[in-house]
């Protein structure tokens, strides 16, 4: 047994992709004609199509979820591997997991880096603006396409948990579970205003052309590579921050007399992160999703009433938060907890104690790991006593 066997891994897989020619009717007005989704699946598919679980990635995420593109030993697997494979959580011997790229991505799926079939020319910043409502009708088509009519579970984390919650409300006859995890029903002042500062380092690169940098052979490395670390530290609690960095030195010295620069461990890290980030994502992609995060609300159009808003749904929720995240903070989860009471759901709420701050949520944390496998048994048995 090699040892990603032994972890429970999927192994080796390999994205697919789709052409959907239903034509999507964006919130904007404009229309995509035909768009192409590129999605992972793992476990295999039941007879009746009732084991399906739909996982929404967050911002920077993307449709690799778990296992692995190689047989290359130094490759990291999907980026919630710790949770989806057989025996954990989201168990692949029980459920048929579904993981798609949404459209807007840089990622393969129709999004501004690739080509606008109508001008012949890349989409750049032409790319018209979502909600998240559009990614939910794109995963809609999806999975019909797929012949699931409903969900045995849409499970999301941060803003997946906004899309999972958007589908409870958009398609309610199409999920029987809903598992919202560090999320909220819109963004706070505090969230939109490190989102407009991520953006403004973009925008402010004069690598980024006014999108165009597609056309003109560059990228802009040093808006986007700024941009992810103003988002990167606001995923980390303090606590996590002055136990892995401290104030260690990576380079110089605090000798008097020294001349050299000093660069402080925790600079190095978010230069790594931020430069990693820069070469592997879209600007584009991040100034579209960042404007998507800041308008959302899950209750405008029922007047601005959560209660009312989650009246609509007829799925059971599971909302989960992390003690140390102030990005999305406890209390956020508890508004959502508190509208689904009010608004007679079954809802089963827990906060999970850890020093990991809003990045919890893709971390292999014993007790988060417990309840979410608690959870998800439950919609196994449920899906195993239906047939």
């Amino acid at each position: 047994m090699s040892s990603r066997e032994s972890r429970g891994s999927v192994g080796i897989v390999e994205p697919k992709q789709i052409s959907i020619s239903e034509p999507l009717r964006l919130s904007c007005g404009h229309t995509l004609d035909n768009y192409q989704l590129v999605y992972e699946t793992y476990g295999e598919l039941n007879s009746d199509a009732s084991n399906a679980i739909l996982v929404c990635h967050a911002l920077s995420g993307n449709h690799h979820a778990a296992g692995y593109h190689t047989e290359n030993p130094d490759e990291r697997p999907g980026w919630w591997d710790s949770c989806i494979g057989p025996g954990k959580p989201i168990d692949t011997e029980r459920f048929f997991v579904v993981v798609p790229n949404n459209i807007g991505g840089c990622h393969g799926s129709t999004g501004p880096n690739q080509v606008n079939p109508a001008t012949g020319r890349v989409w750049g910043p032409d790319f018209p603006p979502l909600r998240f409502r559009d990614w939910v009708h794109s995963q809609r088509q999806l999975a019909d396409q797929l012949g699931i009519h409903c969900w045995a579970a849409i499970i999301g984390g941060s803003l997946g948990g906004m899309q999972a919650m958007r589908w409870s409300l958009e398609y309610p006859e199409r999920v029987r579970h809903c598992l919202v995890i560090a999320s909220a029903m819109n963004l706070t002042p505090q969230n939109i205003a490190f989102n407009e500062m991520a953006r403004k380092a973009i925008l402010s690169d004069p690598d980024y052309c006014d999108g165009w940098y597609q056309e003109k052979g560059t990228r802009p490395r040093a808006g986007l590579a700024l941009a992810r670390m103003i988002g990167h530290v606001t995923y980390l609690s303090q606590n996590q921050l002055d136990e892995r960095f401290g104030r260690e030195l990576r380079e110089g010295t605090f000798e008097r007399g020294n001349s050299l620069p000093v660069q402080f461990e925790v600079e190095s890290y978010l230069n790594y992160k931020g430069g990693q980030f820069a070469e592997d994502f879209d600007a584009n992609t991040y100034l579209l999703i960042t404007r998507m995060l800041d308008v959302f609300d899950l209750a405008r159009e029922y007047n601005h009433s959560p209660a009312e808003a989650f009246a609509r749904a007829k799925c059971k929720f599971l909302v989960m938060s992390f003690s140390t995240d102030w990005r999305f903070s406890p209390d956020r989860s508890r508004e959502i907890v508190k509208a689904l009471v009010q608004a007679g759901r079954d809802v089963t709420y827990t906060e999970v104690e850890t020093d990991r701050g809003h990045d919890g949520f893709l971390a292999d944390i014993p007790r988060y790991q417990r309840d979410l496998a608690a959870y998800l048994n439950r919609v196994a048995q449920e899906t195993s006593d239906a047939n």
